[in-house]
């Protein structure tokens, strides 16, 4: 019976992904939502390349909201019409609030 052992289970197109890069043991590839059930290799890619893009995006955000903390903000005015300076923008989300509209 192939119930239980992953290695007598041979019909599943999931099987195609088995030797991309970062599949481990003990779960081999993982996908509980079933993305790939259907096996289509271009989709893998394309998904496997906006997870990469997200995931750097979500690394620049982090710097973005914890540099300004350890170095400090830009000098000068952010709207100079209103007497705005860096300085006086929080970090964070706060911030949306305190930026002008254009």
């Amino acid at each position: 019976s192939a119930y239980g052992d992953w290695a007598l289970y041979t019909d599943s197109p999931l099987r195609a992904f088995e030797t991309e890069l970062g599949v481990q043991a003990p779960t081999g590839f993982w996908d509980p939502v079933g993305f790939t059930k259907d096996g289509d290799v271009e989709k893998f890619k394309r998904r496997r390349v906006t997870e990469i893009k997200h995931g750097r995006v979500a690394m620049l955000a982090t710097m973005g909201y914890i540099t300004p903390e350890l170095t400090g903000k830009f000098p000068g005015y952010l709207a100079p019409s209103m007497g705005l300076k860096f300085a006086d923008i929080p970090n964070g989300l706060a911030a949306g609030s305190k930026i002008p509209a254009l």
